[in-house]
Order: structure tokens, then C-alpha cells, then sequence
């Protein structure tokens, strides 16, 4: 199941200057496109005619032709052109469905489409803002998204996985620093978490232009149901925590299928924003570091499936903030179930000061 009243990424904003954009969202063949006056268009990829998916047709100027009998239609679903007759079946029409750009991303809304507000889009401006630089990535990951919610809200995991980019070794291992879960708006989850006085992983090292020790702090916040971020701070010990080098890490997931989740990502940094080589760097940096994710993630979905059984089939402590999350998008769940109209105001990802959490938690 899904939650249908919220906005999802469709597509980094980038890739409309494509003809067109083909994507199962929501178990729900989509096919978007931008018309030479600028208007977004997202429908169903199926003629109504033969049900032959209109992404294997052509973009003819603003409309979409289908390959199989040549029926067109327009940014708005209607047919305009039926080959052999003049007239057009009143049922010929393609269903649409609302797509907004902000902080350069396409967003889709997939539920009620009078609820579709743009005001409901999170506030993910880091992404786009000239006060940051991006390194941006996309992975396609043969997992439920709420694998993914879990593996993003319990970073101790880094230890294990990623050892060669964000990890510290077993002897400061992540998990051995407390973390400090909280809620908020029935929506959202923080799980945060200081770690002083610790060798610099490869990836901070690479960061701050050489291994040394540093003090580091991590937020990971989930709000309901796929929208995540990881909020990283971290400076030498022998610095001031105010000079801190920030990066936020936009995981933007959308559901493909129950069992497939699109991954839209991005790493946003504070520092050397002007440097072209450090965002290649990190680029290449964070990929690896979510193929590892993948890798991980894919196999426990099989897992799963091949013992017909749910995770964690045994809690520890520090499931406790995916378990919190769980429980918020189930809830979530009920609720729109109960009341199709049902919509919840997201509340910010972070506080209005982007380096608010620059003092300790």
C-alpha cells in the first residue's frame, strides 16, 4: 500500500529537457513531458484505444503520438487526432495527473487531485540554492522503500558497509554513541546522534584536505513516507564547532512497485561550494557508497520474500527510530484509508536557520 496524498519526486527537473519521461510511480505506468510553452504534462502511459503504452510512440511538437495506430493527444490528455475518421470518441482521453518543479525537482501527486496543493511540497531548497553546492544521483533499488526509510534513519550500519567512504572502524563503531530519537507532527522521525573526538572517515578526511581527528554529528530525519534527509556536520577537534562544515543528504524515495523504489539523491555541502573537483569527488564518493546500500538492500528483499517474513524479525535498540517511522506511515496509511481527503501539512525538514544544528543536541 501506499500513501497517495503527498508529493513524490517524478524526475530531476533536468531530465524534462527529454522528449519525454517514462516512469511506473506508484505501481502506475506515468509518461511526462514539458511542452515548448512550458507546461507539465503527466499521464497514463496507455492509449485508451489498445492499452499500447504511449512512451512507445513519438513526440509530435506539444502531443504524444501512439506507435501502434497513431491516435495523438495533448499535454492535457485529450485526444486531438483519430487516423481514418474525423470524429473523436468522447471516452478517447488519457487520465493526467498534477506535476509541479520546485527545488529542482518534477513533482507528482498521485492521490485526490483537488488536494494537490504545491504549498504541500516539502521544502528541499538546499538542491537548487547558489548558497550550496550539489553532487546529485540516481538509483534504481529492487527493494521496498521502507527498506530503505530503515536503512536511512539507523546509520550505525556505516560501520559495517561503508567503511571505505563514511564509516568509522569497529572501535568507534556509530553504534556505541547515543542516539536521540524524536517526533514530530505525526510525520516526522529525528534520529540524532554526536560523535567527538573520532578518527576522520575516508570521505570527511577527503573533505577537509587530509586525515585528522574531528568532532561529527549526524541527523537522520524521515518524514512520512519516503521523504529523507541526513543532516552532517563535522570539524577538526582543535576548531571551532561554528566553522563546521555542513552537507545535507537529500534521499528523495518514490515507490516504483511494493517491491522497487526510485532513488533520487543528493549531497549538498557549505563548504568549497566554488570547487568543481570536490563535487565530482563527492559524486563519486556517495554513489559508491549507495551501490553498497543496493547491494544490501536487494538482498534482503529477497530474503524476505523467500521466507514470507517482515523486518526486523528481532528488534535492538537501534531499530528505534524505523520502528517509529513504521508506525507513523502506517498510521498515515489508516488514516487515508478512513478518509480519502486526508492531507498532513509537512513541517520543515530542518529549522529555518539552516545551521541550527550547529549547537549540540
Amino acid at each position: 500500500m501506499f500513501v497517495k496524498n503527498v508529493w513524490y519526486i517524478a524526475a530531476f527537473e533536468a531530465e524534462l529537457d527529454q522528449p519525454f519521461i517514462a516512469r511506473r510511480i506508484l505501481n502506475v505506468p506515468v509518461i511526462m513531458f514539458r511542452t515548448s510553452a512550458g507546461l507539465l504534462s503527466a499521464m497514463d502511459d496507455a492509449c485508451p484505444h489498445r492499452l499500447m503504452p504511449l512512451s512507445r510512440g513519438k513526440r509530435i511538437n506539444d502531443e504524444i503520438r501512439c506507435g501502434y495506430h497513431g491516435m495523438c493527444f495533448s499535454a492535457e490528455g485529450e485526444c486531438t487526432h483519430v487516423p481514418g475518421q474525423a470524429n473523436i470518441p468522447a471516452a478517447a482521453k488519457v487520465k493526467t495527473y498534477p506535476l509541479v518543479l520546485r527545488h529542482g525537482f518534477a513533482w507528482i501527486w498521485m492521490g485526490e487531485e483537488a488536494l494537490a496543493d504545491p504549498e504541500l511540497i516539502p521544502d528541499v531548497h538546499w538542491n537548487n540554492s547558489a548558497e550550496w553546492a550539489a553532487s546529485r544521483g540516481y538509483h534504481h533499488i529492487d527493494a521496498n522503500f521502507r527498506l530503505l526509510n530503515d536503512n536511512l534513519l539507523d546509520l550505525s550500519h556505516e560501520t559495517y558497509v561503508h567503511e571505505d567512504t563514511i564509516g568509522n572502524d569497529e572501535e568507534e563503531s556509530i553504534a556505541s554513541y547515543a542516539v536521540n530519537v524524536t517526533v514530530e507532527a505525526n510525520c516526522l522521525t529525528r534520529a540524532h546522534r554526536e560523535m567527538p573526538n573520532i578518527d576522520a572517515p575516508p570521505f570527511f578526511a577527503m573533505s577537509l584536505g587530509g586525515a585528522t581527528t574531528i568532532n561529527r554529528w549526524q541527523s537522520a530525519i524521515n518524514l512520512v513516507p519516503s521523504i529523507n534527509l541526513t543532516i552532517v556536520g563535522f570539524h577538526p577537534v582543535d576548531t571551532d564547532r561554528s566553522g563546521a562544515l555542513i552537507g545535507h543528504v537529500l534521499h528523495l524515495l518514490t515507490p516504483e512497485t511494493e517491491t522497487c523504489t526510485h532513488y533520487f539523491w543528493a549531497f549538498v555541502r557549505n563548504y568549497k561550494i566554488e570547487d568543481h573537483a570536490m563535487t565530482e569527488s563527492v559524486q563519486k564518493a556517495i554513489a559508491a557508497t549507495f551501490d553498497q546500500d543496493k547491494v544490501l538492500l536487494e538482498i534482503q528483499q529477497k530474503q524476505m520474500e523467500e521466507r514470507n517474513a517482515e523486518v526486523p524479525v528481532v528488534a535492538i535498540k537501534l531499530d528505534q527510530a524505523p520502528i517509529q517511522a513504521r508506525r507513523l506511515l502506517e498510521q498515515r496509511l489508516k488514516d487515508e484509508a478512513a478518509d480519502p481527503k486526508h492531507v498532513i501539512a509537512p513541517p520543515r525538514l530542518v529549522p529555518e536557520h539552516s545551521f541550527a544544528l550547529l549547537e549540540e543536541v
